[in-house]
């Protein structure tokens, strides 16, 4: 088994491989458990949460064998650059990787964190207290994401932690082994918020904010945000009416 261990946590090794041997048997189950399978495991000082990757088909065994670094190993890389940008994300603990002849099954562990919402809670209740406010200080955390070079590929609803901090809120990024770290063109920005919501207006609180943000006119930043928004609604409908007619 292929590992790394942030140096911080060297102390709880143990602990760790114990949870990781044990992950069928042990731990909590919480999460959306359809793609890959969330767990809780606690020691006496450290709550964790390990994300275990389904085994990948077989071309992308190939590929996470000896070409490309596999989702663990990205997510916790990116967490620990991330952070280094001051950005938040639950803290990277360690990834782990099984290995025969080909890739197995990889796992990303980060220190549990309990939030007060997520982004989706945003579109779930449109009267959740506070929220114009949380929505515009979301869309200036986007904005900062942006300016520090980070294309997060999976922002969507359930991919941001919100925190609640007197009158500010503090957002964590999960599920982080799709990003593109590199300067942003405004075109780029703006396909970012494609799959944040369908619902106008929220697009036109967004628009407004990150226009102030970026020192552009409502009008153009609406314009482009919008066009995104149904450029990436569409295309899902079409996929989806693609699905159902394979299988009917």
């Amino acid at each position: 088994m292929k590992y790394k261990i942030n140096p911080k946590y060297n102390s709880h090794k143990h602990f760790l491989d114990d949870s990781i041997s044990n992950f069928e048997t042990k731990g909590k189950p919480f999460g959306n458990q359809k793609r890959n399978s969330l767990k809780l495991f606690s020691s006496d000082d450290l709550l964790v949460n390990i994300k275990s990757f389904k085994i990948p088909n077989i071309f992308n065994r190939i590929a996470y064998s000896f070409f490309r670094k596999s989702k663990a190993q990205r997510s916790f890389e990116y967490g620990l650059k991330l952070q280094e940008l001051g950005i938040g994300t639950p803290d990277p603990i360690a990834y782990y990787e099984s290995k025969g002849i080909l890739f197995g099954r990889s796992f990303y562990v980060s220190q549990q964190l309990e939030c007060d919402l997520t982004y989706r809670e945003l579109i779930n209740d449109f009267n959740y207290e506070d929220y114009e406010n949380i929505l515009r200080q979301f869309t200036r955390f986007t904005y900062q994401l942006h300016e520090k070079g980070v294309e997060f590929l999976d922002h969507s609803p359930g991919n941001t932690l919100i925190v609640k901090a007197g009158l500010d809120y503090k957002f964590y990024l999960v599920d982080l082994n799709r990003m593109n770290f590199k300067a942003m063109d405004f075109d780029t920005r703006m396909k970012n918020f494609a799959r944040l919501s369908k619902y106008e207006h929220m697009v036109k609180i967004m628009s407004d904010e990150y226009a102030t943000c970026i020192g552009k006119s409502y009008d153009e930043v609406f314009n482009a945000m919008w066009k995104q928004v149904q450029k990436f609604r569409a295309k899902k409908r079409r996929k989806s009416k693609l699905k159902s007619t394979f299988k009917s």
